[in-house]
């Protein structure tokens, strides 16, 4: 088993050092609890509406690196994977970015930077961020992982893409404004957790969404995140609006039986080369 906690966290705008201060002390709090791996939501250490603030605040991924890992070094030791979404400065470009860390071993595994960039309803990324271009899955001490950064995850294809890649679990964090109140939960937290059995379920693998929480230009982040498993179940779910912090164990071991049973990858391995002509065709025409 694999220990995960979600950290479902609310960060205050533009204090960098108070967020990682929370953020550690959170971590701190959970030293007896076995975690393997914790994971932090999108845009974190900076808040997630930044606009024009994201030239000043935006930070190297190095820099973020040396700064958790130093505190790792000096106050909590034990091994710890780290998976936080950041807003990354590389030279004169800046990316909603998402980083894996391996603290107390090899630091940086591997970083994301977001694909997607919504220019819609509330969001404006696309006026300030530079586009990724890369999707990976890649090796960490528990398997193949992935990343994708909140509305990544919402253009199936990129699940799809990691998943033949070899990806068992993908991480997403998010920040995502509350919408669609109609009693219940918000109808993008319903959104979230129907996707999120959609592709665990379609795949055979793991998805942990972390999910900022708190009001940020007058928008109220919505919480409600959540592991979903290999079968398409939800296994473990936050709370909505309230920080909180998930606990759920991840087996790597129900991921083969859970494909052989329901052989949907493997199908579309076989029959991907019979579409691929017209993929291409497709791509040659954008």
């Amino acid at each position: 088993m694999v220990r995960h906690a979600l950290l479902q966290l609310k960060p205050e705008k533009g204090r960098i050092g108070r967020n990682l201060e929370h953020l550690q002390q959170t971590l701190l709090g959970l030293r007896d609890e076995g975690v393997d791996v914790a994971v932090v939501p999108e845009a974190y250490p900076t808040g997630y509406f930044l606009q024009g603030g994201v030239r000043e605040l935006a930070l190297e991924a190095a820099e973020l690196e040396d700064r958790l890992g130093a505190w790792h070094a000096a106050q909590y030791r034990e091994p710890l994977d780290l998976v936080i979404g950041f807003y990354e400065r590389d030279g004169g470009s800046y990316y909603n970015a998402a980083a894996y860390l391996e603290l107390g071993g090899r630091g940086l595994v591997h970083r994301h930077r977001k694909i997607f960039l919504p220019t819609y309803g509330v969001f404006d990324e696309e006026r300030f961020l530079d586009r990724g271009h890369e999707l990976a899955s890649f090796a960490t001490r528990f398997g193949r992982a992935a990343l994708l950064i909140c509305e990544d995850f919402w253009h199936t294809v990129t699940a799809t893409t990691v998943a033949l890649q070899g990806a068992e679990i993908i991480y997403v964090p998010s920040a995502s404004p509350a919408r669609g109140f109609a009693g219940g939960a918000p109808a993008n937290v319903e959104r979230w957790a129907t996707l999120a059995r959609a592709v665990s379920g379609e795949h055979g693998l793991y998805v942990a969404l972390a999910s900022l929480v708190g009001s940020e230009a007058g928008k109220l982040m919505s919480g409600g995140s959540l592991i979903a498993g290999p079968e398409g179940e939800v296994l473990a779910r936050a709370p909505e609006f309230e920080e909180a912090v998930l606990l759920a164990d991840v087996d790597p071991g129900r991921i083969p039986p859970v494909r052989y049973d329901n052989p949907m990858l493997a199908d579309l391995k076989a029959g991907l080369p019979l579409i691929f002509p017209e993929l291409r065709r497709l791509v040659e025409e954008l």
